[in-house]
């Protein structure tokens, strides 16, 4: 354990597996690397541009491909705040905060998971993931699961490149792009849920429809993390949404 803990030493390096009698080592290496990197973030040592002397991408990198090759399930917040507890005196210095300052205040002051966020698009980038898909997930929010962001990148990248996927963008893009010229125009958002009210033609009406029935859909496949499930919901509006657009007309003379 005491040897293995110091991989993955690059890119081409190994890491300690649980399936291969390694759980000590996986332990202690995750615990290793996470103590390393809050350390120096409390006391504001980073790295800068091309300067990493204490080798903290590594560390952050090596946190990820031990986490996705033994496929575990953290959430990196739960463990820094963890670590945290451990350095008092480095936070009171190092972030400047008062000293009675909570846990979450520190945290907040402590941009690490947007370190392991950047270093988890370097990797995935490498692994031939589109970077526009990766900063979809992220804009979730409250991502710190990095197993299950890229379970939900994969998903997500697999159903664009379906045609009901690659349509279903189209469809979106169209529907943004009306509604960024109209917000535009009457210098106001038009967010929000839609008005059954307003509803007249019988595709809107298949619409509204296809659409409540998919949000249950895919809330309930993403419940229970079947993201592949969840793809296979959306892809239900491809063709409401094709006939929304084929017989009505958006830009009515009714603004409403």
């Amino acid at each position: 354990a005491l040897e293995l803990h110091y991989k993955p030493k690059g890119p081409t390096s190994t890491v300690p597996r649980e399936d291969q009698g390694d759980a000590v080592a996986v332990a202690v290496a995750l615990a290793d690397k996470l103590d390393t990197l809050v350390g120096f973030w409390a006391i504001g040592e980073k790295p800068t541009g091309s300067g990493d002397p204490y080798q903290l991408r590594r560390a952050a990198l090596g946190v990820i491909r031990i986490v996705l090759e033994n496929d575990l399930r953290v959430s990196l917040g739960a463990y820094i705040t963890k670590a945290l507890k451990l350095h008092p005196p480095a936070l009171a210095h190092g972030l400047k905060l008062k000293e009675d300052a909570t846990l979450d205040e520190i945290l907040d002051h402590l941009p690490l998971i947007d370190f392991f966020a950047d270093r988890l698009k370097v990797f995935l980038r490498d692994q031939g993931k589109r970077h526009d898909l990766i900063d979809a997930v992220f804009a979730l929010g409250g991502q710190d699961d990095l197993a299950l962001i890229v379970r939900r990148v994969e998903a997500l990248d697999a159903f664009l490149k379906t045609d009901d996927g690659a349509n279903l963008l189209a469809g979106v893009k169209r529907a943004a792009n009306i509604l960024a010229i109209e917000e535009k125009k009457d210098k106001k958002p038009y967010a929000g849920p839609y008005d059954l009210k307003l509803i007249t033609e019988k595709e809107e009406t298949a619409l509204a429809a296809a659409i409540e029935a998919t949000k249950q859909d895919t809330v309930a496949a993403i419940n229970v993390e079947n993201f592949a499930g969840a793809m296979r919901a959306l892809s239900e509006l491809r063709a409401p949404v094709d006939a929304f657009f084929d017989q009505v007309m958006v830009n009515a003379e009714d603004p409403k």
